[in-house]
């Protein structure tokens, strides 16, 4: 009769050895970034598609060259609200312009904060969190999510440095309160931005036509026109925005020693303004007060390109679409 071992007595055998985590080859690493340059290019694609454009790295030239002939300006213009008509020609000259008369009639722009919070407590929201000025272009800055009572509960009780944000969030909820003149062919969804004194937006540009109602409270906007961005020292998220590191509210010459030749203007925005941002200019966002902001961006060509731009955009991509489907 053979004798049984007892397991609990045996000893025990050593753990498997892990193999150690070796850095990714060349060619893992090649592949991965073949598969990052594939996903931008076919984003570029369809963005260049809903645009009606040959390419958008196209558009930007586009928008870069037709602004070299703009005329200066020291102070953004503050009109009366303008139908469809009157702000195509308007835009057309591409230069930015405040509306007054069209965002103070929004339901909206009738509730306070305490409505906001009664009515729509439960809505998720994302928050940007920490330092999230010098990380706003970069993929992974740091997001916390949350309900919309629970934001307004942290932005109460105060925090160190920058106050959390609710940025270019859409707000479903919130669309039936505003009232969009259709001033572009094709819109974006609108987005909204929600945050106390202190929140910024840092200095971008998206090449996309933007017009931007301030419901409640007070931001300053800085602006400076799109061929100005060889001394901004830009910084592609994707092909259609353009952050830069360039801070015009505190300007360090001696870092970005380029930036001493950008011109920039600033304007005030009041409760019920709208401002028209053409597609390409560079604009930095400061709320001086509780806001609540909303934005729509065009998603066609822009107002200010000249017919002949335009034709040879849009005449281009007409070929190539014909003869992708050969």
């Amino acid at each position: 009769m053979s004798e049984q071992k007892n397991p609990a007595l045996s000893p025990q055998a050593p753990p498997p050895r892990t193999a150690p985590r070796l850095p990714p080859t060349r060619q893992a690493s090649e592949a991965a970034a073949a598969d990052r340059a594939a996903h931008q290019a076919a984003r570029e694609r369809k963005d260049a598609q809903v645009r009606g454009v040959v390419s958008i790295e196209a558009m930007r030239e586009a928008i870069r060259t037709a602004s070299r002939a703009l005329p200066p300006i020291t102070e953004v213009p503050r009109l009366k609200a303008l139908g469809t008509a009157a702000f195509r020609e308007r835009a057309a000259q591409g230069l930015p312009f405040l509306m007054t008369g069209i965002v103070d009639r929004w339901p909206l722009a009738a509730l306070d904060v305490a409505t906001l919070r009664e009515r729509y407590s439960d809505l998720p929201v994302r928050a940007r969190v920490g330092d999230y000025v010098n990380t706003a272009f970069a993929p992974d800055r740091a997001m916390r999510d949350m309900h919309l009572a629970d934001y307004l509960d942290l932005v109460a009780a105060g925090t160190e440095g920058l106050p959390p944000y609710l940025g270019n969030l859409e707000m479903r909820e919130l669309n039936r309160l505003c009232h969009w003149p259709s001033y572009f062919d094709k819109m974006g969804p609108p987005r909204f931005w929600l945050g106390p004194a202190g929140t910024v937006t840092p200095l971008h540009c998206d090449y996309d036509d933007n017009v931007f109602a301030q419901v409640w409270g007070t931001k300053r906007i800085t602006l400076a026109p799109p061929h100005h961005d060889e001394f901004l020292y830009p910084n592609a998220a994707n092909a259609i925005l353009f952050g830069s590191p360039f801070d015009p509210e505190a300007p360090d010459f001696d870092r970005f020693p380029l930036a001493r030749h950008a011109t920039t203007i600033e304007c005030i925005v009041h409760p019920g303004d709208m401002l028209y941002v053409p597609a390409g200019w560079y604009h930095q966002v400061r709320s001086l007060s509780f806001s609540l902001s909303s934005n729509r961006w065009a998603r066609a060509l822009p107002l200010a390109l000249p017919p002949a731009a335009t034709a040879q955009l849009v005449s281009t991509v007409g070929s190539t679409l014909k003869s992708d489907t050969d």
